[in-house]
């Protein structure tokens, strides 16, 4: 019998054993022991077999991917306009994106526009103006959030040739006139937009003086203050017709700032029943001389009359100019002068008389209308007055010329002149 139970002695120790093992796993959170890469279920412990257990890791699930929204682009002008002003601003704006790269050209030579990227990129925006008679491709890439690229490819073109309007501006830049002078505006096109283009130019003189415009027709318009320009002072005339539409579709094609300098006072005092003239410069009697001027059947314009920036040391006058016929009264075929200085487009001049003349200053009005002066008088005119000086004619029955039969502006009063 001993031998029996030292026989089973050790199976004893071996689950006393087994015990405290177990009792170890489950003081340590669970029923299962540590392994060498994890734990082991106690019946493999036990050297039992055991079931599948679920894996102590839990699997996580993919985030979904979200699609991107696709970038739009949206560009003006729209694409396929024709006649754009050339002021039109540009743009292309992205939406759901940003801009990538955008370019415009002109699609003849490729010649490049500048832009700039505004709204934190989502928006391009041309920095310069169109030219006219011109087109344009507009090629823009957006990007969305993910980084996908789409291109947009429009075109255009500007107003053409046909519908631009230019001017001429009288007196130039820099130029230097006399104080009577007004300012002249001529345009290629009608204006039919007179008070949009008096708006679009701004008058500044030295001396804050104001003035008024005048339209003498669609095409032509002037400026005078009430007073002559004062002596020797600036204009500063400011024209911002580029892109202005004057009506009819016709749009400027032109922005100008330039000053006109304005002289001496200078001012001819012409009697023609005193048969004399008087210059005054800066209100001060500079000279005086012996004159003739028009005769009964041609008298003299009375009133007043700007000088013209025309001047011809020799100059040939023919009758057949002022519409007279050979066998006319008054006819004088063609006769050589010197010393011309045009008064009126229609032909009255201050001149050196003809020989034949000459024996009348001073005592008797021969001439058709012109101022015939000595060859002293003349020459000093010829050389001492110019453009924007003025001649006020007294002692004549004639009436004022035609305000626009060169620069009769002065014959209407300032508080008529203002006119569309």
């Amino acid at each position: 019998m001993a031998d029996v139970e030292e026989t089973r002695k050790p199976s004893r120790g071996l689950k006393i054993t087994l015990i405290s093992l177990v009792a170890f796993v489950v003081v340590a959170g669970g029923v299962a022991a540590a392994s060498a890469t994890g734990l082991l279920p106690l019946g493999q412990l036990l050297g039992q077999a055991s079931a599948p257990t679920a894996s102590a890791t839990a699997t996580v699930a993919p985030t979904p991917t979200v699609a991107a929204i696709p970038a739009t682009v949206a560009t003006t002008p729209n694409t396929g306009a024709t006649s754009v002003n050339p002021v039109t601003e540009v743009a292309a704006e992205v939406i759901n994106g940003t801009v990538f790269s955008a370019v415009l050209k002109e699609t003849a030579t490729g010649v490049v526009s500048e832009g700039e990227l505004v709204v934190s990129g989502r928006k391009w925006i041309s920095k310069t103006p169109l030219k006219f008679a011109t087109d344009y491709t507009f090629n823009v890439t957006a990007m969305d959030s993910v980084g996908a690229k789409s291109t947009h490819i429009s075109t255009f073109s500007t107003v053409p040739a046909s519908h631009e309007v230019d001017a001429v501006l009288y007196p130039g830049a820099d130029s230097k006139v006399g104080v009577a002078q007004p300012l002249e505006f001529k345009f290629s096109e009608p204006v039919v937009n007179k008070e949009a283009v008096e708006k679009a130019i701004t008058v500044t003189t030295s001396t804050g003086q104001q003035g008024s415009f005048r339209w003498y027709s669609d095409t032509l318009v002037r400026y005078r203050a009430a007073d002559y320009w004062p002596a020797n002072s600036t204009i500063n005339v400011d024209v911002k017709l580029f892109g202005l539409d004057v009506g009819n579709g016709m749009v400027g094609n032109f922005n100008k700032n330039y000053n006109v300098n304005i002289g001496n006072k200078v001012v001819m005092e012409a009697d023609a029943a005193a048969h004399s003239v008087t210059v005054l410069v800066n209100d001060q009697v500079a000279q005086v001389f012996p004159a003739t001027l028009g005769d009964e059947a041609f008298p003299s314009a009375s009133g007043f009359i700007v000088l013209t920036n025309d001047k011809q040391r020799h100059a040939t006058f023919k009758a057949s100019t002022i519409g007279l016929k050979p066998g006319d009264p008054g006819d004088y075929g063609s006769v050589d002068v010197e010393f011309a200085t045009r008064l009126s487009y229609s032909g009255i001049f201050i001149h050196q008389a003809t020989e034949s003349a000459m024996p009348f200053l001073g005592v008797k009005n021969l001439s058709h209308g012109c101022i015939g002066l000595s060859a002293e008088g003349a020459g000093w005119v010829f050389n001492n007055m110019g453009a924007g000086d003025i001649v006020h004619t007294v002692g004549t029955p004639n009436e004022t010329i035609a305000p626009t039969d060169g620069f009769g502006d002065w014959n209407i009063p300032f508080e008529q002149y203002a006119s569309r």
